[in-house]
């Protein structure tokens, strides 16, 4: 027991060095926290904002600058924490800018989240913050608030991370999932089931001989180049878990439309196609991170397809249907030896912890 005389000499059970890995006490609220903002996290996502170190953010959004607000939340359990095309770290950027995207939205602001685990390599979790930083500044948005938390060791899966989202759709932004008729055309901006594939061959140690990579990026460039080329857009979605079948289906169910897909039409990597026979998954369910669906009226489809090609995200876009007043609520596909089949929901989890 230490005495009251020896009060001045004692000593807090800190760790003398600065330590390699995430501690519980990173997680207390004491100088071990303050010491991962101050030395970590401020530095890297270094804004007026942030540094403020308020418990809110006050955010200089103009109550005379029109338009609406949109607000949009994701949480990102992917495993591995490091794979082929990015990491959590900028899947958890990309994932939130490309919903706030596709609704329309210039993304503004972001705050983060993070679930540690007790025994994190903190080299890791710099290399995450250091994605994040470098997706935020590709998507021009800031990281203006966040926490971290720290569980025990066995708890956590090295780290989980949760981001919200602000951005500013215009008033002349109409995108809905009830936009779509019968008669329109859908679109996708490239290639299907990249993410997916190339996270389950990682986990998996398949090897191709070129390179499966997540297709992880931010749309919002992209976006702004379609509202731009063709304003009718009826809607745009990225289609994640649950991959294109997901996204079309819901659009079916919301406008109360069918859908007719070419399967010839849509575009599918040789070695995502390979990998996916292989672990026997469908690319049409098959989760994608940095590629979006479009429906746009059919005068428009040739602009539309143009101006996503313009962009280093679209070069393989692709035609693959359109929309149809036949059996609503029903995606079908038009099959590669002639043939149509129903392309129905997802049932069940076809690809655990990919986002």
């Amino acid at each position: 027991m230490t005495r009251v005389a020896d009060f001045d000499t004692a000593s807090c059970p800190l760790p003398h060095a600065a330590p390699a890995q995430v501690l519980l006490g990173h997680g207390s609220g004491g100088r071990l926290s303050a010491d991962l903002l101050r030395d970590l996290f401020l530095p890297a996502f270094d804004n007026e904002i942030l540094a403020a170190l308020e418990d809110q953010a006050l955010l200089p959004v103009a109550a005379t600058c029109g338009g609406r607000l949109a607000f949009t939340t994701d949480s990102f359990v992917v495993r591995p924490l490091f794979f082929p095309g990015g990491d959590i770290g900028k899947l958890a950027v990309c994932g939130t800018v490309n919903d706030l995207a596709v609704g329309g939205a210039r993304p503004l602001f972001l705050a983060a989240a993070f679930i540690l685990e007790e025994g994190l390599p903190l080299p890791d979790l710099r290399r995450i913050v250091a994605s994040m930083q470098a997706a935020c500044a590709e998507a021009q948005v800031q990281l203006v608030a966040g926490d971290t938390k720290v569980v025990d060791r066995g708890k956590g899966d090295g780290v989980f991370i949760t981001t919200s989202g602000i951005g500013l759709v215009p008033d002349h932004v109409q995108l809905s999932i009830r936009n779509a008729r019968p008669g329109d055309r859908v679109l996708v901006s490239g290639t299907m089931g990249d993410h997916g594939t190339a996270i389950m061959s990682a986990r998996e140690g398949l090897e191709f001989e070129t390179v499966l990579a997540s297709d992880c990026a931010p749309l919002s460039g992209l976006v702004r180049i379609i509202l731009a080329r063709c304003p009718r857009v009826r809607w745009l979605r990225d289609p994640t878990r649950g991959g294109l079948s997901s996204a079309l289906n819901e659009l079916a169910a919301g406008s109360r439309v069918g859908v007719k897909l070419i399967e010839k039409a849509i575009p599918i990597r040789p070695e995502v196609q390979a990998a996916c026979e292989m672990l026997g998954l469908d690319p049409l369910y098959v989760a994608n991170e940095g590629k979006l669906v479009a429906v746009v009226p059919a005068a428009d489809a040739e602009i539309m397809l143009a101006a996503m090609r313009a962009h280093p995200l679209g070069t393989d876009a692709a035609m693959i249907g359109e929309v149809v007043a036949d059996h609503p609520g029903i995606v079908t596909i038009r099959t590669l030896i002639g043939g149509e089949r129903i392309v129905p929901l997802l049932a069940g989890e076809q690809l655990p912890r990919i986002c």
